[in-house]
């Protein structure tokens, strides 16, 4: 007779694959919300940048437009993806029950990482696209591919204060916040228009916005445009804030409905 062999516990990767498709098909099953986030940014381009022949018809000026508007589509994805997302999840049962489960709470964070990346970078589609039928903006493919991942990168700043505000708020709460912190920072970080049109006293604060130094980062990769010397430094340490903010709101959240 053989012996019974006991069923192997499923991987890491496989348990994070596996939330990440749970995630994915709870997004899609609410089309509007994945369909507003296709759309808004290359909306911002056809409405405001392709009847500007100054700056659709110079294709230095077009490409760092719609780099700076990928930048916005980035920062919502995870504000949204995030923010609201985990604040919805948190009110539901499921997800009481969900955190009960053995695996542990590294795959499911895991896999709703994995699924804010995969929508931003959908995000870009419809803004690449239009960007390269209706204005100059022109950049090689492997600098395009550089692109699009210095967008992702410079976006995880927003995805840890997504996380911070989701597992702080309540759903009702996070909608509110995310909009209010969404459409500011995104004005004031050079997103809509470029810093060069800003007074002195905005340009200056801008500076130390991480939204600011995404947008300059994005654009130096996209154009050879360089960004200010404090961009990079700037971005890490808003990182480095916003993920100590989402750690410690896991944690309260943990030991309130857990403990």
């Amino acid at each position: 007779m053989s012996a019974v062999t006991a069923p192997t516990a499923p991987s890491a990767l496989r348990l994070v694959a596996l939330h990440a498709k749970f995630n994915i098909l709870e997004t899609v099953r609410i089309p509007i919300a994945v369909i507003s986030n296709l759309m808004f940014p290359a909306l911002a381009l056809v409405f405001f940048v392709v009847p500007s022949s100054a700056i659709a018809g110079d294709p230095t000026v077009a490409t760092a437009a719609v780099g700076q508007l990928a930048m916005f589509a980035v920062m919502a994805a995870f504000l949204f993806t995030f923010g609201t997302g985990v604040a919805e999840d948190r009110a539901l049962p499921f997800d009481g029950y969900v955190r009960t489960l053995p695996a542990g709470a590294t795959p499911r964070l895991a896999g709703r990482v994995v699924t804010g990346i995969i929508f931003s970078v959908v995000a870009l589609v419809p803004l690449i696209v239009l960007g390269w039928l209706l204005t100059d903006a022109t950049v090689p493919a492997g600098t395009l591919l550089l692109g699009i991942i210095a967008v992702v990168a410079a976006g995880l700043p927003f995805l840890m204060l997504g996380l911070a505000i989701g597992y702080r708020m309540s759903s009702k709460a996070a909608i509110a916040v995310v909009q209010v912190v969404l459409f500011p920072m995104a004005f004031a970080g050079g997103l809509f228009l470029p810093p060069q049109m800003f007074p002195g006293w905005l340009d200056s604060l801008s500076e130390w916005l991480p939204s600011r130094a995404g947008r300059d980062l994005v654009v130096q990769v996209l154009t050879g445009e360089p960004a200010g010397a404090l961009a990079l430094p700037v971005l890490v340490g808003w990182l480095a804030l916003f993920t100590a903010l989402a750690v410690l709101a896991f944690r309260r959240d943990e030991g309130r409905r857990f403990r």
